[in-house]
């Protein structure tokens, strides 16, 4: 008998939580009684008469599951339980544990009563191949599902038909549908519904699930699930499969469920679709139409679900669904007729006409019931006669074609069935009220359904069929019960008897009765009583009843997911309650009535009187080493051998009042040797196990109770309790020592024994085991109770050799045991002696020693998926040592031996090894990542290492510490967690963290400064990160200096003096002209501070975006007086602040970064209520656009704002989202572009009134969508648009030249950079068009669609038949530029060379020679050169020679010319270095902006011939060029041209001219320095829109270039900024860099130093990009293999996690390196350790570890009286550690000094020290024997263990000199010595690899000279080095002057 542990009374939770829940039903009850009443213990007790019909419902409606919940990253970490709990409208779901208490989780309330509640994952695909797993609660209502995700989305999928069941599944939900009775006589005859459904995502459709029958007659045809007997009862994920019940032949069927494959979908569509059968016309009989029009309802799933009258039945099709098709929905609504028929009156019981009606939630009603209006609760009766044939037939053939069935998206395979009369009875079974999967102790699973009408529980076996896709179910096994639970983790069921006594049962095999303290078993009579009363409700029990299950239990749900559904509706409530009150009045003694909710291993037992106790069956066993053992005994014995043994086991060690835990190894010792036969009273080692402790008085009264019967027989002398002392150094027995018995009085073993014949497997499993527990220091402790059992069973089967070995790891405790018992010869023969046990025991330790000398072993033994330390060791070694690649994958069997068993590998020991031989292929070079890279994917982390012998750690060690230095970029974070990099696992932590989420936060955390004044706030620019902006300027204040010339936000100057002349009226008009200028000024801004503060902000979701104010007003001093423009004493051009607020907007909205949460509704939120800020709003939206957050932005509210007809909003609009979908082609914004130009419309369309500038956007916005794609359609359209002449009613008649320029940006965008390859464009003859727009000509004809609309002339504008070059031919030489962007094609560039006779010049505008320069550069990218010659080789010939004064010239002419060819040359040279920092280009760029600024300054000839406006215009753009290149570096020389021209505010300096100053200093700090420009095709596209070279005049003209285009600058602008960060400290800091330049024709293979935070050039020119030492650890980022990793971490912010070496100070405190720990130990080494002063260990180490051992072991101190000598020696170690970066070390040094220090002291117990030891040294000879060379590699480098090694050495050779007799006695096989000389003996022979000679035939004794003796002892593999030592001892004084003389011996 077993005693059951943990008893509390349960009470689910959420019922508690609910009392307090304020929801209807308790207010109404609180009015009439008190709460403390609500919920009596007893049910119907308590109430109110007048109450208690309301809470018997209410109580009924009650249901709750539990399941085992998990936190934490491994499912041990935490464990609790989840309770999810339903009641009226409420679901609870609440998590609570043993050790605490439990608490609400989540509480939903619904509308109607909660059905069912329950768990459920889907899997939303994510990618293309991997999926989101989203963990839901789903409740159940009567009309829809509401889906709550842990993540927090809440769905609600609207139900199409009235559910009966809800079943979780690994795909999703599956709907039961309800069947009502009506089904049958309304389905046409041979039809049926389906009715399985599935919803895989709470957004997906719910579709029919299909089926395939096993068997042959049926053909195994797929088909819907139509058969309505069928009844799921069971559903699980882990196998995916459903367990049904068929109400009719009452069987039970098995499932699996998967998706559906590819042709299962087709031939289920297909014979659904094809209408077999007659025409429509002919069924519409009589007959049918009145059958329909009686049930007033169209229930017909016919071929032609539209016509109510007629369907078509398909003989073959199990259902046809036909015009039930989703996207039919908008159909369905259009016609009333229709639309009244699809939702008959019947439909509103379940509520989906007010659903249909309700705008919300229209549409998916509409395709939900009009597909499956089939589930109508009950027939309503009111007849409307909704289907008058005539009327409806009509819509028939239009609707009919289009209709398609639902596609399935699951299968169920038919995999098991019970036969027909199960279990031979002659009624039929009744359904499952119970099913569950188990498992048993030896790992067979079964499935087990409790059919309650025959009390019995059925268990059916199952396999994985080998490929494990398929389940296979064997034997049928019965158990009498009345009800049953799993115990999941304990692989056991708990079964409740018919007499109501509960039973353990481990699979199919019965263990033991369970005790509950404090319920008595129940007596016969009760019992009796008690099931006749359980028996008269079931004589009534029919299948459609079969739920209801005993009528004691109405309040409980049966099922494993409780369904209230089920329990009987046709029971009136008077029963209930008479039973009840029956029930109450007999049963006074609690008797167990169910078990429910099992979790784990703990479950709750209902008790007759609506009590409920949680109680939990204890575990197989509490020790590691008992369980460790049990598992190898399972392994190795056949399945009922060893299932004999763990019940037996399980039996004695749980009994009641059973043994403390630390007793447990005892218990289990004695009880596995009386099963192998031995007689534990007999042997003196296992007599003491019990009497060490007296006996406690719990257990000795027990022992004195008679026994219970059952298997209780050992209890008599199994009861001891101990801890014995196996550890000290006298053996056990020494205190009493045994009486001296002779072997023939020994005992023998008793043959019988159950485990006899299987002890020699036995013993070799345990050896293993024993092995296995050496590699790990928590476990090596039990080794050594191990051992004692181990070296009896090897005495007894005479293993001599194993005895050795274990006497040489414990020689103080082996010596004492001295027994062994006599197997006899008879019966030694019925022991099964297997192949594997050899005579030589495997020893793990010396298997790993030869590896390290190099040697060939044999593969070692090890038992799959027990002995895993030893595998991953035994591999490693193989792989790292022996150096073997394959080790690990191919060639494992090399190294590793599997043993095998009773029975067959565990399969998840298969399925584990399939996982890691597929790991992900990371590129090693070295064995040493290798390594890393491979125990990384076996789950091996640095907690397991530390917890690995010091010695057989050390080349792990090693290998870590190699991978250190320089680790790949790219390796998980498990791998760079293990080489202990945390910065390396910080950056990989957030790269996993950036793949799951797609959009995740600012990298550097950091907070932007609190700005002290409130006016400091509103400037817009307090958002730029200080810390990093700080270490690139350090130096100086230049930010803030920007943010001052930047800002808008606060008053200007207006500093004007009054001259005494000047009255005061016209001093006031000067100051408000002053002050009109300045406003000219301010009002540029915006412009340049959006390209300042780019993408340095993340909003919050609940406050509108903060727009800084655009301020108008001046302050003059000294009075500090208002000045303002509206005071009317001055002129105002009307709308001046149009414009500019509009960019203000574009500036606040750039600040939103793109990882940013935004969603539709902050767009729509942070609309203004004041329409004078419409301006602005409409700047936000285009900004919005610019950093992708506009494809959030729902399309409902797109229309809503275009509709508005709002000028600025339409272009914040439409370039906001053709920026978002950039070179998408997205069919939907096309649609939106093309209304707003007309060009694209069919020519017969509306003409609609498109504001003119609207339609320049809307061009450029299809530029934007369809960039790059080479769209043919657009490029014709757009090419035409470019020379689209004005047309008769004065429209296209104003701005012509924006609209024309647009057009051509847009053709060159959407052609960018093809070239002369357009494919299927030859016939536009694209480059001759745009040439011909370029110098004119005669207009060609209009082809194509929009010939119509240009027939009649202009009546304003007389043009004539000759293209009008002023307007078409910016956009063409822009165009041509795009199109032949980079392809260098030279004939292309020439039509762009500017011409060569003055003739000619004097036709072509000044500033169109600019833009054919800047064409011509940049087609000819790869012959722009950084210098002033190549600037200058673009002037033609004949301006740079001297001039023949005879000729005619005209200076101004010359002088423009020159000008704006050089400007366009400097343009070009912007943009082919932008964002580069080149310096020549820079130096080249300064010198003609010095030139030009000359000129300016003397108001001398130049200038005025050139004219002032033109000399600006050119500075402006090399100005812009300047920028481009120095972009992001905040260069000082550009800043102070820009403050120069900031200042100047009279004369010429127009809006235009500030907005190109103002853009210029935008780019120079892009995003605060944290961005720059790339010069990818598109970027050099947006910057030619943007830069276009003709600014604005004033701030509302829009002539030549539309304002907002300005912005596009966005588009060119990548984050490249490398930010180091410090991972302890997580602050930005700097480090050195060194960058590798790919090779190019203009440059070899080049690498810089720079220090970061800095910005990086272009990705693709780089090949690798390194942090440098010596300050911080190396780590390299190969970019020639791929850029991405780079690119995703530039992209969250750049910050690269960078680690200070130990002794290393940041370079901000340190900038010379002068103050490291180092600095002091270059020039002499020893110096170093005497230099350290352990106090200053906190200045190189943040190692908590490190910097406490040098507090407390390295100082003298008061308590600790060492010795100096120690202290020096622990200074010096921790020096080392620090010094070689090798902290991990420490405890390997001090390890080694302890073992030596023992060794010398003379107090060793065990040798395993010296074990460890000798593996250290022979990994450092191996690394010494390669050479000098390999030297650095160890990790031991220091004169450290030599030392050590040496004292070893002495310590020895002064035993072996004083006692080489033992030795030779040893070696001759005789006794072994006494105590102390037995521990040296062993400590001589492990350290000098001594192998046991005892049994050797080669005895070395006998040898006669040195070279005999070194040939006899090669084969014994003995090293030489310890060969010699012995030399000494074996040649004895016999060999007298031959022996080797004793020095030389020190030398080894």
């Amino acid at each position: 008998m077993i005693a059951a542990g943990e008893l509390q009374p349960f009470v689910p939770f959420g019922r508690e939580h609910c009392r307090n829940h304020p929801n209807a039903f308790n207010l109404q009850l609180r009015e009439l009684q008190p709460a403390s009443e609500l919920w009596s213990s007893d049910g119907a007790a308590g109430l109110v008469g007048s109450l208690q019909e309301v809470s018997l419902q209410e109580r009924e409606r009650e249901c709750w599951q539990l399941r085992k919940g998990c936190k934490g990253v491994r499912e041990e970490d935490v464990e609790f339980e989840e309770e999810l709990y339903a009641a009226g409208t409420v679901v609870v779901w609440s998590q609570g544990s043993r050790s605490q208490a439990s608490n609400v989780y989540k509480a939903f309330t619904v509308d109607s009563p909660v059905q069912q509640a329950l768990w459920c994952t889907f899997a939303a695909p994510h990618d293309k191949k991997d999926e989101d797993v989203e963990q839901t609660v789903c409740i159940a209502q009567s009309s829809c599902i509401n889906v709550h995700t842990v993540t927090g989305k809440d769905f609600i999928a609207p139900l199409p038909f009235q559910v009966s069941n809800v079943w979780a599944t690994k795909f999703g939900l599956l709907l039961e549908r309800k069947n009502t009775a009506t089904d049958a006589q309304l389905s046409p005859p041979g039809e049926s519904l389906p009715t399985v459904f599935s919803m895989l995502h709470p957004l997906d459709e719910i579709a029919p699930v299909v089926c395939k029958h096993a068997g042959l007659f049926e053909g195994s045809r797929v088909q819907y699930v139509t058969d309505a007997s069928m009844k799921i009862v069971f559903s699980c994920c882990q196998p995916s499969v459903v367990v049904s019940y068929d109400t009719v032949q009452g069987t039970h069927s098995v499932w699996a469920l998967r998706r559906v494959t590819q042709d299962e979908r087709s031939t289920v569509l297909r014979c659904s679709v094809d209408p077999v059968g007659t025409p429509l016309g002919l069924m519409a009989s009589g007959l049918l139409t009145s059958h329909l029009r009686n049930i007033s309802r169209l229930d017909s799933p016919g071929g032609s679900g539209a016509t109510g009258t007629s369907c078509v039945v398909s003989a073959g099709s199990p259902l046809h669904y036909g015009a039930l098709h989703s996207h039919q929905s908008r159909i369905m609504t259009s016609s009333p007729g229709l639309h009244s028929r699809v939702h008959s009156p019947s439909i509103s019981n379940m509520a989906a006409l007010s659903r249909a009606h309700s705008p919300g939630m229209a549409a998916p009603s509409f395709s939900g019931a009009s597909r499956f209006n089939t589930s109508l609760h009950s027939p309503s009766q009111q007849h409307h006669g909704l289907l008058p044939s005539a009327s409806t037939s009509v819509n028939d053939s239009a609707v009919a074609p289009e209709v398609e069935p639902i596609v399935p998206d699951l299968c169920m395979e038919q995999l098991w069935s019970e036969t027909v009369a199960a279990g031979g009875h002659r009624e039929m079974s009744s359904q499952a009220s119970k099913v569950f999967l188990t498992s048993d102790l030896c790992e067979n699973r079964y499935l087990c359904f409790l059919v309650e009408s025959h009390q019995q529980l059925r268990c059916v076996k199952f396999i994985e069929s080998n490929n494990t896709s398929q389940l296979i179910f064997t034997s049928v096994t019965t158990v009498a019960a009345k009800d049953a639970e799993p115990l999941q983790n304990i692989d056991a069921m708990l079964v409740l008897e018919a007499c109501g006594s509960l039973v353990l049962y481990t699979g199919i095999t019965r263990v033991s009765k369970v005790f509950v303290p404090g319920l008595l078993s129940p007596t016969f009579s009760l019992t009796n009583h008690l099931s006749h009363l359980s028996r008269a409700p079931e004589k009534v029990s029919t299948p459609a009843n079969a739920g209801s299950r005993h009528l004691q239990r109405l309040d409980e749900a049966a099922m494993p997911s409780p369904v209230s559904a089920l329990r009987g509706p046709n029971l009136k409530h008077h029963e209930g309650s008479f039973l009840e009150d029956y029930t109450f009045q007999h049963a006074t003694t609690p008797y167990i009535q169910a078990l429910r909710d099992a979790v784990c291993n703990r479950l709750t037992l209902e008790l007759n009187c609506g009590r409920m106790l949680r109680i939990s069956i204890p575990e197989i066993a509490t020790s590691e080493l008992v369980r460790k053992c049990l598992q190898a005994v399972r392994f190795i014995l056949p399945k009922d051998a060893a299932m004999k043994v763990l019940v037996k086991w399980y039996n004695i060690y749980n009994a009641p009042g059973g043994p403390s835990a630390h007793a447990e190894w005892n218990l289990f010792v004695t009880c596995f040797m009386t099963l192998m036969g031995y007689n534990t009273e007999r042997l003196a080692w296992t007599r003491n196990l019990h009497f060490e402790v007296p006996l406690s008085p719990v257990i000795a009264a027990k022992k004195a109770r008679p026994s219970d019967g059952g298997s209780e027989e050992d209890l008599d002398y199994l009861l001891g309790s101990h801890y014995h002392r196996q550890m000290t150094s006298q053996p056990v027995c020494s205190s009493s020592p045994p009486p001296p018995e002779t072997p023939t009085a020994q005992s023998s073993l008793d043959s019988a024994a159950p485990l006899f014949p299987h002890i020699p497997a036995l013993f070799y499993v345990l050896h293993l085991l024993y092995q296995e527990l050496q590699l790990d220091e928590l476990q090596r402790a039990r080794a050594s109770s191990l051992v004692c059992l181990l070296q009896q069973l090897a005495r007894d089967l005479q293993l001599d050799e194993y005895v050795d070995v274990y006497w040489r790891d414990h020689p103080s405790l082996i010596r004492g045991f001295t027994e062994s018992c006599v197997i006899d010869q008879t019966v030694i023969g019925q022991m099964q002696r297997p192949s594997f046990l050899r005579a030589e025991p495997p020893c793990v330790l010396s298997w790993l020693s030869g590896c390290l000398r190099g040697e060939e072993s044999p593969p070692f033994p090890c038992l799959p998926g027990i002995c895993t330390r030893t595998r991953l060791l035994v591999l490693s070694f193989a792989l790292y040592i022996v150096g073997d690649e394959n080790a690990t994958s191919t060639s494992v069997s090399k190294y590793l031996v599997k043993l095998s068993a009773g029975q067959k590998y565990s399969t998840s020991e298969l399925h584990y090894r399939r996982q890691s031989s597929v790991k992900v292929k990371i590129s090693c070079e070295t064995l040493a990542e290798q390594l890393v890279v491979w125990l990384t994917s076996e789950g091996f982390t640095l907690k397991d290492l530390e917890s690995v012998p010091f010695g057989v750690a050390l080349p792990i060690r090693e290998a870590i510490y190699r991978c250190r230095e320089q680790p790949c970029s790219d390796w998980s974070e498990e791998v760079c967690l293990l080489i202990g990099r945390q910065d390396l696992t910080k950056q990989a932590h957030k790269m996993t963290l950036a793949k799951s989420k797609a959009s995740v936060g600012s990298g550097l955390s950091l907070e932007p400064p609190v700005a002290t004044e409130a006016d400091e706030e509103e400037d817009g620019m307090s958002d730029i990160i200080q810390e990093v902006t700080g270490l690139i300027w350090s130096q100086d204040l230049r930010v803030q200096e920007v943010r001052r010339l930047l800002q808008s936000s606060r008053p200007v100057r207006v500093s004007v003096v009054q001259l005494p002349e000047v009255s005061d009226h016209e001093y006031i008009e000067e100051k408000e002209n002053k002050l009109l200028q300045l406003c000219q000024r301010t009002m540029a801004l915006p412009v340049g501070r959006g390209l300042f503060t780019l993408f340095s902000y993340q909003p919050v979701p609940t406050e509108p975006l903060p727009v800084p104010k655009l301020n108008l007003t001046g302050r003059a001093p000294p009075r500090n007086t208002m000045v303002d423009l509206n005071s009317g004493n001055i002129d105002v051009p009307p709308n001046m602040t149009s414009w500019p607020s509009f960019h203000n907007g574009v500036a606040a909205g750039l600040k939103i970064a793109p990882a940013s949460q935004v969603d539709s509704a902050w767009i729509a939120y942070n609309k203004p209520k004041s329409p004078e800020l419409a301006n602005e709003y409409a700047g936000f939206l285009m900004a919005l656009g610019l950093n992708g957050h506009l494809t959030k932005l729902a399309t409902l509210n797109i229309h809503d704002y275009l509709t508005k007809g709002h000028e600025m909003t339409s272009i914040g609009l439409l370039l906001g989202v053709s920026s978002a979908k950039l070179g998408t082609m997205d069919m939907s914004i096309t649609r939106l572009l093309s209304i707003h130009i007309p060009a694209l419309l069919p020519p017969t369309s509306t003409e609609l009134d498109v504001p003119h500038n609207v339609q320049v956007a809307a061009v450029i916005g299809i530029g934007l969508v369809y960039q790059g794609t080479g769209h043919r359609h657009n490029a014709e359209v757009l090419l035409s648009e470019i020379g689209r002449p004005p047309g008769p009613e004065m429209e296209y008649c104003t701005d012509r030249e924006s609209y024309s320029l647009a057009a051509g940006l847009a053709l060159g965008m959407v052609c960018l950079g093809h070239g002369s390859n357009l494919i299927g464009m030859t016939d536009l003859n694209v480059p001759e068009q745009l040439y011909q727009y370029m110098v004119g000509g005669h207009r060609r004809a209009q082809a194509g669609a929009n010939r119509e609309r240009h027939k009649s002339p202009s009546y304003q504008i007389k043009e004539g038949d000759t293209i009008n070059v002023d307007v078409t031919c910016p956009g063409a030489t822009l165009a041509l530029a795009m199109i032949y962007l980079k392809t260098n094609n030279r004939s292309i560039a020439d039509w762009l060379k500017p011409p060569d006779t003055w003739f000619l010049l004097d036709f072509i505008k000044p500033e169109f020679l600019l833009l054919r320069t800047l064409a011509r550069c940049i087609i000819m990218w790869d012959e722009i050169l950084p210098n002033t010659e190549w600037i200058k080789s673009n002037i033609p010939q004949i301006m740079r020679g001297t001039f023949d004064p005879s000729e005619d010239i005209n200076m101004e002419t010359m002088a423009q010319a020159q000008d704006y060819i050089t400007a366009g040359a400097c343009m070009a040279l912007g943009l082919r270095f932008a964002g580069s920092a080149n310096s020549d280009a820079f130096d080249c760029l300064y010198e003609f902006a010095r030139t030009f600024m000359k000129i300016m300054s003397f108001a001398g000839t130049a200038a005025v011939q050139t004219g002032y406006y033109n000399l600006q215009t050119g500075l402006s753009m090399i100005l812009l060029a300047m920028s481009m290149v120095m972009s992001g570096t905040g260069n000082l020389k550009v800043l102070q041209l820009c403050r120069f021209f900031h200042k100047r505010t009279g004369g010429e300096m127009n809006y235009g001219f500030h907005m190109a100053h103002h853009m210029g200093l935008g780019l120079l700090f892009l995003g605060g320095g944290r961005y720059t420009l790339s010069t990818s095709n598109s970027a050099i596209a947006a910057l030619l829109c943007a830069l276009y070279p003709h600014f604005p005049a004033h701030s509302t003209d829009n002539r030549y270039h539309l304002q907002a285009l300005r912005h596009l600058a966005v588009l060119a602008a990548e984050p490249r900024l490398l930010v180091p960060v410090d991972v302890d400290s997580l602050k930005p800091c700097y480090a050195l860099l060194e960058v590798t330049y790919k090779e190019t024709k203009w440059y070899k293979e080049t690498t810089v130093e720079l220090m970061a935070p800095t910005m990086l050039p272009e990705l693709h020119l780089l090949k690798r990009v390194k942090v440098k030492g010596p300050r911080y650890w190396e780590l390299s980022v190969d970019l020639s293999r791929e850029t991405q990793h780079l690119q995703s971490i530039l992209s969250r912010d750049g910050v690269l996690y960078v680690k200070l070496r130990a002794g290393q100070l940041p370079y901000k405190d340190d900038p010379q390196g002068w103050k490291s720990l180092l600095a002091s130990t270059v020039n002499h080494r020893s110096s170093g350790v005497r230099a350290f002063k352990p106090e200053s260990i906190s200045t190189f180490t943040s190692e908590p570890a490190l910097v406490s051992f040098a507090e407390f072991f390295c100082k003298t101190s008061e308590e600790i009286q060492q010795r100096d000598d120690t202290l020096v020696l622990f200074s010096a170690m921790l020096y080392e550690c620090v010094t070689q970066e090798c902290p991990e070390m420490l405890p390997t040094y001090i390890a080694i000094e302890q073992a030596v220090g023992a060794l010398r002291r003379g107090d060793l117990l065990q040798t395993f020290a010296l074990w460890q030891m000798r593996l250290v040294v022979e990994l450092w000879d191996s690394r010494v024997q390669r050479g000098p060379a390999n030297r650095h590699d160890a990790l031991l480098t220091s004169e450290f263990l030599p030392v050590m090694k040496n004292m070893v050495d002495v310590a020895l050779d002064r035993w072996l000199t004083d006692n080489s007799a033992v030795v030779r006695s040893y070696m001759r096989g005789e006794a072994l010595p006494k105590a102390a000389q037995s521990i040296m003996l062993a400590s001589f022979l492990v350290y000098r690899s001594i192998p046991s000679l005892r049994n050797t035939h080669t005895q070395l004794e006998g040898c006669s000279s040195l070279g005999d003796l070194v040939w006899r002892s090669s084969r014994l593999r003995i090293p030489l080095r310890d060969l010699l030592r012995l030399v000494p001892v074996l040649l004895g004084p016999a060999s007298g002057p031959h022996s080797v003389p004793g020095r030389p011996l020190q030398a080894f």
